[in-house]
């Protein structure tokens, strides 16, 4: 899955730079890594990002949320996928990757 250059730099300049942050291709996917522990990502149908668990039902009440799919139909859990409708405005993609840091950031480093 191809992925928009414009958006991995809307998305690199948010979540900045650092010792703790790293790029890695994975999922069909440039994932951003915040202490060792995924955060969100740049998809070809929009951005990965990571919710937790427990903010999964909310996040995909919002438009142009769907769950995260991987190959064989498996949606893990505290991952979804917003549309690229769903981040137009700068503000929304703003929160959505502050959201993915945040939580990435309230796990162990890895």
């Amino acid at each position: 899955m191809a992925v928009d250059d414009h958006l991995v730099a809307q998305v690199r300049e948010l979540v900045g730079g650092g010792p703790d942050v790293d790029e890695r291709r994975m999922f069909g996917s440039l994932i951003f890594m915040v202490g060792g522990n995924m955060a969100c990502g740049v998809r070809g149908d929009g951005l990965l990002v990571r919710v937790g668990r427990d903010a999964t039902d909310a996040a995909l009440g919002k438009p142009h949320v769907t769950p995260f799919e991987m190959g064989g139909g498996r949606r893990p859990a505290g991952w979804v996928v917003v549309g690229t409708d769903g981040l137009a405005d700068e503000k929304d993609l703003r929160a959505w990757v502050e959201r993915g840091v945040a939580y990435a950031r309230t796990l162990p480093p890895k």
